[in-house]
């Protein structure tokens, strides 16, 4: 399995009681749908290492205590404090305006005028605000991700269109008079 065909799940944080069990903690705003896993992708030394689940159960509402199948003490030590991985194929396909972070790199943002506001680079989701970092004319441009201001999502077209107050764009691109 290659990382490029995978998504970050999460990350193992640390072992739980004495039977080799271990805490994953989940990186998603929908643990429920991770409740029946039978395996999961331990990067290990840069590879995806299968790790298969014998019995897991909710620790918090975003923490799995997880049991391995043939688990070693060997084999919980390697599965300390790194990521986890599942296939991009698990996903559910999402449609209309919702959208995974990853499947969006390379896609154009429009405004309700369909002009060129950049193409997406990243997705910045650990500050409070989360923002598209999009490239415009060879300048780094920041667009506010809000839910009320994306008009359409063309995944045929790889655009996202959206509804974004005057004068947004120009903050990135219009030299300041301090600037000149």
């Amino acid at each position: 399995m290659r990382k490029e065909d995978c998504y970050l799940l999460g990350k193992i944080t640390r072992r739980h009681g004495l039977a080799g069990n271990v805490i994953l903690k989940l990186d998603t705003d929908q643990p429920e749908l991770y409740n029946k896993l039978e395996s999961i992708f331990v990067e290990i030394n840069g590879l995806l290492v299968p790790f298969f689940i014998e019995k897991s159960s909710w620790s918090k509402s975003d923490a799995l205590n997880i049991a391995f199948k043939n688990s070693t003490e060997a084999l919980v030590d390697q599965s300390l404090g790194k990521d986890v991985y599942l296939p991009l194929s698990t996903l559910p396909k999402l449609s209309g305006k919702q959208f995974y972070y990853h499947e969006i790199i390379g896609y154009d943002i429009l405004d309700e005028n369909d002009k060129d506001c950049g193409v997406i680079r990243s997705v910045n989701d650990q500050t409070a605000q989360t923002y598209f970092i999009t490239n415009l004319d060879g300048k780094e441009v920041v667009i506010p991700m809000i839910k009320d201001w994306i008009i359409e999502v063309n995944r045929e077209d790889r655009f996202i269109k959206m509804q974004l107050p005057e004068g947004l764009i120009d903050v990135f691109l219009v030299p300041s008079k301090k600037d000149e």
